[in-house]
């Protein structure tokens, strides 16, 4: 630092930035978003044209709608001139009709710049209720992508194959519809694919019958939650899964009039253990078979519904299944054969935890209790170490449950807290005592 008359003088304005390589600089304009990140050009010459090359694009805002970025967003990629890119997240508060071309072009224009993290969340115009970017029904090619993210779109069959991305490992759908064609099979196809998770979508049904499939082998982890339309069929066998989550809820379009009511003859299911054509199995075990392999289950679903019930008919065997969290869809028969089928069709099953009639996130009660090991069932897991039991009252449906986990013999496991503690003797079994029992 040089010194004058009056003291220190001060280096040039971005002195210490400017000590550092172009790539570093265009590793860091990455981080802005892309309007702020153009601003940089008037720093100084050596700035006017690092943003050209930065390796991350955030592209609109809350208050941004894709008319409000067209000019910006154009000139920006035409400047850029297919620089490669690591990261690229388009966010558009509202759309219209003819804004979808256009999107759908800067969409492509990041997959042919070797995107790896690709995001796109077209979020519906205010007031338009639940509405979908349609994107082009043309599958993506590209040798980079890892990560795709969508939100408020729409997809065809063609789009959802991804052999094209042999890199790809996440793909997340939320808020997005998935449009089944009647004359082929839809499916959702990747080899590489180990992270998939749909989320609050629709599988709008090409023909009565249509439902999505899932080819994906190499899977790690799935969640498939709060769906509207048939439940999707997992058609491949994933030996590495480690662990899904899949909640069925009256959104789901499977059910089953006799399941409902036994004296119906009219029931069209076609697939149901309970339909006139019980010996037919029709087109096959819709998920359980394809998550066989998991090492941590969540399994959820509300009584009408009866795809989990249907594939126990396969009689799938989790064999390296150690943690496993179902509700009450599982105990609501007298004889709670469902849940009894899948714990003896669980050999290796270490903690079990029961959501009985409450919410997953919500309940009052909890209580834990554990097997007696001198006197355990020999169809129950030699490793089940711990069962939970969480829900908002302790009532006749829940002294049945625990009348049927009485008969493989769990004992109680006190519990310290400082909450109110509530001490009750299950009359229903004199083997099962429940002592201290957490309150919220």
């Amino acid at each position: 630092m040089h010194r004058g008359r009056n003291g220190p003088v001060p280096p040039a304005a971005g002195g210490q930035m400017n000590a550092l390589p172009d790539c570093v600089l265009e590793h860091i304009l990455g981080f802005l978003p892309a309007a702020e990140a153009v601003q940089t050009c008037v720093l100084a010459r050596r700035w006017r044209h690092l943003w050209k090359s930065a390796t991350s694009l955030h592209i609109g805002d809350v208050g941004e709608p894709v008319r409000k970025l067209r000019e910006f967003v154009y000139h920006l990629l035409l400047l850029r001139r297919g620089a490669p890119l690591e990261v690229c997240d388009f966010y558009f508060d509202g759309f219209d009709e003819k804004d979808v071309p256009r999107v759908n072009l800067w969409f492509r224009y990041a997959v042919a710049c070797n995107v790896r993290l690709l995001s796109l969340n077209a979020l519906p115009p205010e007031g338009s209720g639940r509405r979908f970017l349609q994107l082009e029904d043309l599958p993506l090619v590209s040798q980079k992508l890892r990560i795709l993210d969508l939100k408020f779109v729409r997809v065809n069959s063609t789009f959802l194959d991804f052999s094209g991305c042999p890199a790809l490992k996440h793909l997340q759908f939320e808020f997005s519809e998935f449009s089944l064609s009647s004359e082929t099979m839809t499916t959702i196809s990747s080899e590489s694919l180990e992270h998939l998770s749909i989320v609050d979508s629709e599988f709008s049904d090409g023909s009565e019958r249509s439902r999505i499939r899932i080819r994906t082998p190499n899977l790690l982890s799935l969640r498939l939650e709060h769906f509207q339309g048939k439940t999707p069929m997992l058609v491949s066998n994933m030996p590495s899964l480690a662990e899904a989550s899949v909640r069925i809820d009256d959104n789901c379009d499977d059910s089953c009039k006799k399941l409902l009511d036994p004296n119906n003859l009219d029931c069209d299911c076609e697939s149901c253990g309970s339909s006139n054509n019980s010996s037919h199995v029709g087109l096959g075990c819709v998920l359980l078979l394809g998550l066989s392999a998991a090492k941590c289950l969540e399994l959820t679903s509300t009584r009408p519904m009866f795809i989990f019930q249907r594939d126990l008919r396969w009689y799938p065997m989790f064999s390296k299944l150690r943690t496993l969290t179902l509700n009450e869809y599982w105990c609501v028969s007298n004889d709670i054969g469902a849940l009894a089928c899948i714990l003896e069709r669980s050999p290796v099953l270490e903690k079990l935890t029961l959501h009985l009639f409450s919410e997953v996130y919500g309940h009052k009660i909890e209580m834990k209790g554990r097997f007696n090991s001198m006197e355990r069932s020999s169809v129950i897991s030699d490793h089940l170490e711990e069962v939970i039991i969480k829900c908002d009252v302790v009532d006749e449906r829940i002294l049945k449950v625990l009348k049927f986990l009485c008969a493989f013999n769990i004992c109680k496991q006190i519990r310290n807290s400082t909450c109110v503690s509530l001490f009750l003797t299950c009359a229903v079994c004199n083997n099962l005592h429940l002592g201290e029992i957490k309150v919220r």
